[in-house]
């Protein structure tokens, strides 16, 4: 058999095989869909919600409540997390991918035909939030499960690099995302906040069906279907790796710290900072995100075969001081350059190069510290839990922080340097695992809830 090639265990004749390429290209063309439906409603939270949901607002109060419907989606996620991956470590991993990505493109779609508050009042933005809340169960689900297909089916030496791949999805559909604004941003304003905004979130659909399309295909990972055929599914997922992992729980949190601000506040609240507050064209500052998160795609992967040669956490400590020790000069150049070029450089450089060294490794850093029985609820809490103050809240603290500051970054700057110190000091404390194969690491597990040894 095949390196990269695993044995076909379940749902379907004996015999057959699927490569682990075809697996995680599938996991980051989903992931792709699922992001896009996620980011899209970030993007004009600071751009429409704030004028057509909640118009009888000051501008800057109006912006915070449509950042507070973006965040809201984060305190869900855990909540979907915690739904799909108890019945991914109950069911199996392939069928929660699916029930996820329907439940995030219906609701994406959904919004794209809401009334605004002219025509509903309240009722508009209260519709926006439920909508907002599915969102963030969907995808709550999604990422522990998309990453599992890819870790699951890889070999130890090489999960880094296959665990990169559904990490793809994530600045793929920012770019989807971004491109598609940007495109819509040549229409006249009136026409845009009429009508404009809703074509992103309605031509979803036509994602979603692609999505469908190439995730019913891929079968359950070889991993999940050895604890399936033993029966030895954890009764309560949540509860034994509350119990069972603590401490890779919290470290797993702190770790991803930096890496979810760093991504919302590059591609997030960036638009909106220098588009009202330094009056750069929305296209130019759209176009500059877009080009960043496309050349995130192509060091995703480079990052993550780094990993499997060099260990998880070297590169990941390296990627979180990298991105605190960055903010300084991008945040100086974006605020004292009128150059596009420059404007570029300071986006693509700590967005498009350096955070690819944290977001890369960070798959299969954090799918090490879970046995397979209960490692879809593991992953999905450490990630989607810390994406709470991790992510969810970062647009709001960077607005709020701004006029704090008097209008100048450097707050921002020190918030985004003490948090790569947390992460980096997390990452230090986890033990390297690169290299070891599913059992080796489910072996090391299981003597630790016997109590031969900690994990970390």
């Amino acid at each position: 058999m095949k390196r990269d090639t695993v044995q076909k265990q379940a749902g379907g004749a004996s015999g057959q095989t699927m490569s682990v390429r075809v697996v995680a290209f599938a996991s980051a063309i989903g992931c792709t869909v699922e992001w896009y439906d996620f980011f899209i409603f970030g993007i004009f939270s600071g751009l429409v919600f704030n004028k057509l949901f909640f118009p009888q607002f000051d501008p800057l109060i109006g912006t915070l409540l449509a950042y507070t419907t973006f965040a809201i989606g984060f305190v869900a996620r855990p909540i979907g997390g915690i739904i799909f991956g108890h019945f991914g470590d109950r069911i199996g991993r392939k069928s929660m991918l699916v029930f996820t990505l329907l439940i995030m493109g219906v609701a994406t779609v959904l919004i794209g035909f809401l009334p605004t508050y002219a025509s509903a009042g309240v009722w508009a933005p209260i519709a926006l939030l439920a909508l907002r809340i599915f969102q963030g169960l969907g995808v709550g689900g999604e990422w522990g499960g998309a990453v599992l297909m890819a870790t699951e089916y890889s070999s130890g030496d090489k999960r880094g690099f296959y665990g990169s791949w559904p990490q793809i999805g994530v600045p793929a559909g920012l770019a989807l995302a971004t491109g598609v604004v940007a495109l819509l941003s040549f229409l006249p304003e009136q026409e845009f906040l009429a009508w404009g905004w809703r074509v992103a979130f309605i031509t979803s659909a036509l994602l979603i069906a692609v999505g469908l399309y190439v995730r019913l295909k891929i079968i359950e990972t070889p991993a999940f279907a050895k604890v399936l055929a033993n029966r030895s599914e954890a009764r309560v997922p949540i509860v034994e790796v509350l119990r069972k992992y603590p401490k890779n729980v919290l470290l797993g949190m702190g770790a991803r710290y930096i890496e979810g601000v760093c991504f919302n506040v590059y591609g997030v609240f960036l638009i909106s900072y220098l588009t009202l507050s330094l009056k750069f064209p929305r296209t130019t500052v759209l176009t500059a995100v877009t080009v960043a998160a496309v050349v995130c795609i192509f060091f995703l992967p480079y990052f993550g075969q780094l990993s499997d040669r060099i260990g998880r956490r070297r590169v990941f400590i390296a990627g979180s001081l990298a991105t605190g020790l960055l903010a300084f000069p991008a945040f100086w150049i974006m605020s004292t350059t009128s150059s596009t070029i420059w404007l570029y450089l300071a986006i693509i450089v700590p967005f498009g190069i350096v955070y690819p060294a944290v977001y890369g490794p960070e798959a299969a850093l954090f799918s090490e510290l879970f046995d397979t029985r209960v490692r879809y609820t593991g992953i999905s809490f450490v990630y989607q839990f810390s994406g709470i103050f991790a992510s969810g809240l970062t647009p709001l603290i960077a607005t709020s922080l701004l006029p704090i500051g008097g209008g100048k970054p450097w707050l921002i700057v020190g918030y985004m340097v003490v948090v790569s110190l947390i992460s980096a000091l997390c990452a230090y404390a986890m033990k390297e695992m690169s290299g070891k194969s599913i059992a080796e690491t489910d072996l090391e597990h299981e003597e630790t809830a016997y109590g031969a040894r900690q994990p970390i």
